[in-house]
């Protein structure tokens, strides 16, 4: 009769660690495609033409120089992507965690920005996507962090491919809204 030694941690402990570790992914994948969207879509309006039209779709763009909107949008696509590929690359995989927090901050500071505007209807998601990305920062800083590796062909592909989808789903979609249909 086999036995089989189980790893150091019991089966309920590891069930819940690969539990924990989904939740992260699904929530990292989730966000990184949204912040990167709505990023995109921010930096579309260095153009001088979209960001005239822009206020007639969101009020708050008319309010915010064109430079704050653009850099804002830069950091969203950056933090999105940043949510992704280093953790699933494992290079530099603290970049996860702190593309997290700056995304955090950037939620925090869009509500207190709502809140001195009055425009309360804007907050709760504010706070839904701070909340995840501070769910993600503590997750990845210290109850499932992910191990630092090096740069391997299939992580460099699977990069790429990610890159590659987030462009075909989100980027490309968000620039024919924003340059095709009249707000």
């Amino acid at each position: 009769m086999s036995t089989h030694v189980s790893t150091s941690l019991p089966s309920k402990a590891r069930q819940t660690m690969f539990n924990l570790n989904s939740a992260l992914w699904l929530f990292q994948v989730l966000w990184g495609f949204f912040f990167a969207g709505s990023g995109f879509g921010k930096v579309l309006l260095y153009d001088g033409a979209l960001y005239a039209a822009a206020p007639r779709a969101v009020a708050w763009y008319a309010v915010v120089p064109q430079p704050l909107i653009v850099l804002i949008g830069v950091v969203e696509v950056l933090g999105g992507i940043g949510l992704i590929l280093p953790a699933m690359t494992g290079v530099k995989p603290k970049l996860t965690l702190l593309a997290a927090a700056g995304l955090t901050l950037t939620m925090i500071l869009a509500a207190a920005f709502h809140l001195m505007r009055g425009e309360y209807d804007l907050i709760p998601m504010n706070l839904v996507l701070g909340v995840v990305t501070a769910f993600i920062t503590v997750g990845r800083w210290k109850l499932r962090p992910t191990a630092a590796a090096t740069l391997t062909t299939p992580g460099l592909l699977k990069s790429l491919a990610v890159l590659v989808v987030m462009a075909l789903l989100v980027f490309a979609p968000t620039w024919y809204t924003m340059t095709h249909v009249q707000f």
